[in-house]
């Protein structure tokens, strides 16, 4: 049995002055920055993965609703943004994440739409980042 542990290592490549080779569950990602933060555009910027993180969990979450209630749900499709700041009352520097939500199956009923879009809004990225992580930051051994 797990204990939910995911483990990720994250190293600088060289190929330009931000690239980092990312390795997490099996998988090899490459990450920079784009040319106008002085990177190379090698691969994503960390905001990049973090608004695909959000959107692939909402749709892996509505699909997972959908299949546990075996709705006729077709495809799940989930457009994203993210900027700093623009929310009245807010400081400048608050995040501001959009997603709009596209639920494709002709034979749903609108409350079986209206439930999937509300599952949306629940995924665990998004409660995560909703929430209070802890973050430790320590020295290597």
């Amino acid at each position: 049995m797990t204990d939910g542990r995911i483990e990720a290592h994250v190293q600088e490549t060289g190929e330009s002055d931000f690239a980092v080779r990312i390795q997490v569950s099996g998988h090899e990602i490459l990450g920079d920055e784009p040319e106008a933060a002085g990177g190379k555009d090698l691969g994503p910027a960390p905001y990049d993965l973090l608004l695909a993180a959000l959107g692939e969990c909402t749709a892996m979450t509505v699909r997972f609703y959908a299949k546990q209630q075996g709705w006729p749900l077709e495809e799940v499709e989930v457009g994203l943004t993210h900027r700093k700041g623009g929310i009245e009352g807010k400081p400048a520097y608050t995040d501001v994440f959009t997603k709009t939500v596209r639920i494709h199956g002709p034979a749903l009923s609108d409350a079986q739409r209206e439930k999937l879009l509300s599952v949306a809004s629940r995924c665990p990225v998004q409660r995560t980042l909703e929430g209070n992580p802890v973050i430790a930051t320590v020295p290597a051994a």
